[in-house]
């Protein structure tokens, strides 16, 4: 068996090779988002150009870099020029890429996006993009740049070291560096990581285990799974190192059969790390012994809940249990138990290497270290977001996203996945760290960030997230099963406008008296965009209540189609032929109307119509639909025509 030193020689040794033979190297995103939007295929499309002219280079399929707006992201790296990166490259690029790059010396700078700078120990990034200079990438300073699949591109910028610095340190003085670090677990809760890991450590009951809580389920979040898929070893080192404090022989990362690539290369990782006596027995010849298991839950969003989620490792139903007892103490089968999310691990290696302080420098008071979003809805540039504590929401929303799509006005960013608070542009300013979220009713959540704008309504908005919630209740606790339910079906009756002057404060009672008296997290925080909507959003329930019109033009029984006489032209057939219930009939005057008993609001009338017309027009209240006869002498005449 190689000693660490051999191994890491070996490896920078590899890695030196990749760029410094004088070939070329083609590295393609090739995470899920990647994949979705067309990786493979550019991959196939490569391989075929090379062969085809008989060109000699590298193909590196990594991670994702988290830039979801510009994928497929293609980085070549050629000898005497920097590493240039391709955004949303397809298929058909791919030539002139391979024949005007690689073939001859015309880098192809009007299809790049920019220049990657870093790499070499530093977080990659690319200067040409605005939003780099408001990010700081420690969680994701190998993703889209390192093969996950090859274990030397980690181990070659720096991984392991800080496992094999730990395996020479004193239990005590790791959780003390953890500790004055300040860092919190990123699941959602913020508890002080060190204090946790402390408390078990202390704990007499034997064995213990060390558990990654890998089951994302909230919409709109996909910062874990890009970091399994992209750097799957950061997570394996931070679970074995606190394995190593807490003498733990077993770990489980608990993951979900809806991430396939995600499995494959947590298992690929596992395997190469056993190979290299990373993990398994006799870790690096120290007689430490620690193996790691990937379960795969059924997609039940309440086994993110860290109880629920053990038994469900079990084979019992997830169901949250009473606490105390808390898990460090009697957790995966009664036994101590540190029980941590993806990227809390993934944060413990870069600690330990690079010190506490290095640490806690970066962020606020109460927040140290970096913050990871996954940015989504209307905003330019969606994607992953790594920036540090105490960030604005400003920054985040306008500098790295883009700000809104189109140009239309903000209306709300809701922070925290579906349990998480809606907040308006009046708190744009607020500080991204777990205390100025929570007081501002929001919460810093595992990492969702939605951006809403003029054209979402805010209260059916709070309906659609509490509707997930009541599907995805496990049903334990009364007031969680009954009284989300009953919530919903208030909502129901506001959007639907038949909501009744006492609604808001009826929510608001049933909301407290959840969170009052729920077990878990998921019943304490479920009322949470319903009360930060209310509280912020007020005016869009009062005009739903005692106007019954909804000002975004969402809530489907609000609102009402119909065809202006005078801009319908007579010969167009758009509005006809994609109307699903025959619901638009001609005029005897030859201009369409729309019959509104049998609209559905579906809208496609208003997509088809053509923009030279603009004969569509879609109201609210119904009340504003004119009556469709109308003065003879304003409808359109073959003179008009």
């Amino acid at each position: 068996m190689m000693t660490f030193d051999e191994i890491r020689q070996n490896a920078i040794a590899q890695w030196e090779s990749l760029e410094g033979d004088g070939i070329p190297v083609i590295r393609i995103g090739a995470a899920t988002s990647d994949r979705a939007a067309g990786a493979l295929e550019v991959v196939a499309e490569f391989e075929k150009e090379l062969a085809r002219l008989n060109l000699e280079a590298k193909i590196v399929s990594t991670g994702s870099v988290g830039y979801g707006n510009y994928e497929p992201l293609v980085i070549i790296s050629k000898p005497d020029y920097p590493r240039i990166c391709y955004n949303n490259v397809t298929p058909e690029m791919v030539t002139r890429l391979v024949e005007g790059y690689l073939q001859e010396d015309d880098p192809c700078m009007e299809i790049a996006l920019g220049t990657l700078e870093g790499g070499d120990g530093s977080p990659p990034h690319i200067p040409e993009l605005p939003r780099s200079e408001h990010e700081l990438r420690l969680l994701l300073r190998n993703c889209g740049f390192i093969d996950p699949q090859n274990i030397n591109h980690y181990i070659a910028l720096g991984g392991y070291s800080a496992l094999n610095k730990a395996l020479k340190m004193n239990p005590a003085d790791i959780v003390e560096q953890i500790k004055q670090s300040g860092l919190r677990g990123r699941g959602g809760a913020g508890f002080p990581t060190g204090r946790k890991l402390e408390a078990c450590l202390k704990s007499a009951n034997t064995p213990k285990y060390v558990i990654c809580n890998a089951d994302e389920g909230d919409p709109g979040a996909f910062m874990d799974r890009i970091v399994l898929e992209s750097d799957p070893h950061a997570v394996l080192e931070g679970m074995i190192i606190c394995a190593f404090v807490l003498k733990s022989s077993q770990g489980y990362i608990y993951t979900r059969m809806e991430y396939p690539l995600a499995v494959q290369r947590l298992k690929t990782a596992i395997g190469q790390a056993k190979q290299f006596g990373l993990l398994g027995e006799d870790i690096l010849e120290t007689g430490f012994n620690f193996d790691i298991e990937v379960f795969q839950g059924a997609g039940a969003f309440i086994c993110g809940e860290s109880s629920a989620l053990m038994y469900s490792i079990e084979g019992k139903r997830g169901f949250p249990r009473v606490r105390p007892p808390q898990s460090i103490e009697s957790g995966f089968r009664q036994k101590p138990t540190q029980l941590n999310n993806v990227k809390t691990f993934a944060y413990i290696p870069v600690i330990i290497e690079r010190g506490s302080e290095f640490f806690a420098n970066i962020g606020t008071e109460g927040s140290k270290g970096t913050a990871v979003f996954a940015l989504a809805g209307k905003v330019q540039n969606v994607g992953l977001v790594e920036v540090p504590m105490g960030t604005s929401l400003r920054t985040v929303v306008d500098d790295i996203g883009g700000g809104v799509i189109g140009g239309k006005m903000y209306n709300g960013v809701q922070t925290g996945g579906p349990e998480g608070g809606c907040l308006p542009e009046s708190f744009l300013d607020t500080p991204i760290d777990f205390d100025s979220l929570l007081e501002a009713g929001a919460m810093m959540g595992s990492g969702g960030m939605i951006i809403m704008d003029e054209d979402n309504c805010m209260v059916d908005a709070a309906r659609f997230f509490l509707d997930f919630t009541v599907q995805e209740s496990c049903g334990k606790c009364v007031l969680c099963r009954l009284g989300t339910t009953q919530m919903l079906s208030i909502l129901n009756d506001i959007v639907s406008g038949l909501g009744k002057s006492e609604d808001i404060e009826q929510l608001v009672a049933l909301g407290e008296d959840i969170i009052a008296g729920s077990l878990c997290g998921l019943g304490k925080s479920a009322p949470n965009p319903v009360l930060t909507t209310i509280r912020y959003f007020k005016e869009e329930y009062q005009a739903h209540l005692q106007e019954k019109r909804c000002p975004a033009l969402v809530c489907r029984d609000l609102i009402a189609y119909y065809i202006i006489p005078q801009k319908c032209y007579r010969g167009c057939e758009h509005c006809v032929v994609v109307c699903p219930t025959e619901a638009i009939v001609e005029h005897p005057k030859r201009y369409k109307v729309v019959d509104q008993e049998k609209c559905v609001k579906c809208g496609n009338c208003l997509e088809v119509c053509p923009p030279e017309y603009d004969a569509v027009v879609k109201v609210s209240p119904i009340s504003e639909v004119p009556p469709s006869e109308i003065p003879a002498g304003e409808a359109p005449t073959d003179e008009d025509e």
